[in-house]
């Protein structure tokens, strides 16, 4: 009998739900503090905004999937740059913030085309297969939004599915873009860096990292958040699966083919500028045929 995290471990905060892909927003505490903490799209810091955007235009990108848009920060910021979104997250809770945002704006035809779906990553290419047609120049999983799938199975075969759906939804061509925190050095530290690279925000936050082993594997890396400013207190707890750099690229040079192109950024620079980056990200080209 294999045993659940939960059924040893206090997982997540309350109300969230446990079937499937986990929505850890799904009792909305921590979507409306996380709102309120990363504020909107000016919120973004400079040079993660300029490296998404400078990267998806060097490599022709227009039209883009979202598949961890969350209230939509993201795809707002790219909407404004000029890209077609199709947007997706598997929290509902999430999603009603961009959907207001879709609705406030309206009469911009950007916004009036900007398609905001629910969807599994699981099921994510018959969920919006309507809306893949030719493929997308790229696919974006940003803010360490992968790490929230757990590996239920002890195999990755959750994981591999989740990126062979993202891989699947690609032209020949296109990119994945996809990031995770430095795992490697919060399982050899026991903390995680408070301070995010992705946002400018008034607001501080307080991480306490708790690592459950099963069986001698690192299996899930808890965080409990203490987000305080502007009259604002509230604590909560999300889980993650933590993902170690040499196991996770050669997760997807498997479905994407070793031949496939593979480029590695550390808090959005190139690697050689940084020794011991908080986030990695990914750059992968689905092969051409």
């Amino acid at each position: 009998m294999t045993a659940t995290a939960d059924s040893v471990f206090l997982a997540r905060s309350e109300g969230i739900s446990a079937e499937g892909v986990r929505d850890q927003y799904a009792d909305g505490k921590a979507a409306k503090v996380w709102e309120i903490f990363i504020g909107d799209k000016n919120s973004r810091t400079d040079n993660y905004k300029n490296f998404l955007v400078d990267l998806l235009r060097q490599k022709g990108c227009k039209r883009l999937l979202d598949v961890a848009c969350g209230t939509g920060v993201d795809s707002i910021m790219l909407l404004e740059e000029g890209f077609e979104l199709v947007s997706v997250d598997a929290s509902d809770k999430m999603l009603k913030y961009a959907l207001k945002e879709r609705w406030n704006r309206r009469k911009e035809p950007a916004f009036d085309n900007w398609i905001i779906e629910e969807a599994n990553w699981l099921t994510l290419y018959d969920d919006i297969q309507d809306h893949i047609k030719d493929g997308f120049d790229a696919v974006i999983c940003l803010g360490n939004s992968f790490a929230h799938l757990m590996d239920s199975f002890g195999d990755q075969r959750g994981h591999k599915q989740a990126i062979t759906n993202f891989q699947k939804c690609l032209k020949p061509g296109g990119v994945l873009l996809i990031d995770h925190r430095n795992y490697d050095n919060i399982l050899e530290t026991g903390s995680t860096p408070a301070k995010s690279l992705y946002y400018n925000t008034s607001h501080t936050a307080d991480i306490k990292t708790s690592v459950l082993f099963y069986c001698g594997k690192p299996t899930l890396v808890s965080m409990d958040y203490l987000i305080e400013g502007n009259k604002l207190s509230s604590e909560f707890r999300l889980s993650y699966y933590p993902h170690e750099l040499k196991r996770f690229t050669e997760m997807l040079l498997e479905i994407f083919g070793a031949q496939a192109k593979h480029k590695l950024y550390g808090d959005f620079k190139d690697m050689s500028l940084v020794q011991n980056p908080a986030f990695y990200i990914h750059l992968v080209e689905r092969i051409r045929s």
